[in-house]
C-alpha cells in the first residue's frame, strides 16, 4: 500500500480555494529529472488515496521525447519539477532507470493508467472529466468509456480546441462539474502548461496529462500488440502507424537520448573507479 510521506500544510476539504496536495515519497533524479518509483498498481492506489481524501495529486508522464523537450523548454521542465507524481512512461526511460540504477519498479503506461483509473470510478463512484481531442473523438471516446464500465458517471468533457482566453472559462467549468479526477488528452507541452498553470484553480483532487490516449479510446489510433509493448516495441508500431509525422521526432529525440545516456553511464563508471 503506498502512504504520502507528508502532506502539504494547507487545510481543507474539496470544495476549497486551494486543495492540500500529498507529497510523495520514493523519488529520484534520473539524468536532472525527478521521476516516482511507483508502479501502475501504486500509481492507481494513488490516484485513489487523492480521490478518497480530496487531496490533490497532479501527476506528469516521462518518455525519451519529453526527457529532451524539457532540456530546451523551461516551462515544460518546471511543470515536470513542481508535479506531485512523475511516472515514467517511456519504455526508453524505464531502461535508462534500470541501467543508471533507478528504483523505478514498472512502467506506468499512461492509456493502461487511465484505462484502470476508470475501472476504479466506476467501482468507488468516482466522476471523471475528460478535456482534449477533437469533439466526434471526444464523444466516442466517452460512448467507449461507459460501455465498457457500466455505471461510469462522467463529471463533464470539453474539447481540445481553444485561444488562451478561453482558458479561464473552460477551468471554471472543470471546477463547477465537481470532477474528482481530470484527463487531459492534449499533446506536450501544453498539457503540462495548463496543469501546472490551473493546478490551484481546477479544484480536482487528481490530475493527469494523457496526451493522444483519447484517440485510442476512440479507436482513431491502435496500440500495439501485447508482444511489442512487453518487448519495449510500442514506439516501432506509432512509428509504423505514422511514418511521415514521427519519423523525424523519434530520430532525433533518440539519438540525443543515446548520447545523454551513454555519457551518463559513462559518469557513473567513472566515479565508481
Amino acid at each position: 500500500m503506498v502512504e504520502p510521506v507528508a502532506k502539504a500544510k494547507q487545510s481543507g476539504e474539496k470544495g476549497s480555494a486551494v486543495l492540500p496536495h500529498i507529497r510523495l515519497g520514493d523519488r529520484s533524479n534520473f539524468m536532472g529529472v525527478p521521476v516516482h518509483h511507483y508502479d501502475l498498481e501504486e500509481t492507481c492506489e494513488i490516484a485513489d488515496m487523492a480521490m478518497r481524501t480530496g487531496r490533490r495529486v497532479q501527476q506528469v508522464d516521462i518518455n525519451v521525447y519529453k526527457m529532451i523537450e524539457l532540456r530546451g523548454d523551461r516551462k515544460l521542465a518546471r511543470a515536470v519539477e513542481a508535479s506531485d507524481l512523475v511516472s515514467v512512461d517511456g519504455m526508453g526511460v524505464l531502461v535508462g532507470c534500470k541501467l543508471l540504477k533507478v528504483p523505478v519498479r514498472g512502467r506506468v503506461a499512461g492509456v493502461d493508467l487511465m484505462e484502470a483509473i476508470f475501472a476504479l470510478c466506476a467501482r468507488e463512484g468516482y466522476r471523471p472529466f475528460l478535456f482534449g481531442a477533437r469533439q466526434d473523438i471526444l464523444e466516442e471516446a466517452v460512448r467507449k468509456v461507459q460501455r465498457d464500465h457500466p455505471g461510469l458517471e462522467i463529471a463533464g468533457r470539453r474539447n481540445g480546441y481553444f485561444k488562451p482566453e478561453d482558458e479561464e472559462g473552460i477551468v471554471a467549468d472543470i471546477k463547477r462539474s465537481g470532477a474528482d479526477c481530470l484527463f487531459v488528452g492534449i499533446a506536450s507541452p501544453i498539457k503540462e502548461d495548463f496543469l501546472f498553470k490551473y493546478r490551484d484553480q481546477l479544484d480536482v483532487p487528481y490530475t493527469m496529462g494523457v496526451g493522444g490516449a483519447f484517440d485510442v479510446l476512440a479507436g482513431k489510433v491502435t496500440r500495439a500488440p501485447d508482444w511489442m509493448q512487453q518487448a519495449g516495441l510500442e514506439w516501432l508500431h506509432r512509428l509504423l502507424m505514422e511514418p511521415g509525422r514521427l519519423w523525424r521526432r523519434y530520430l532525433t529525440s533518440n539519438s540525443k537520448y543515446a548520447v545523454m545516456l551513454t555519457a551518463a553511464l559513462a559518469r557513473k563508471y567513472l566515479r565508481s573507479s
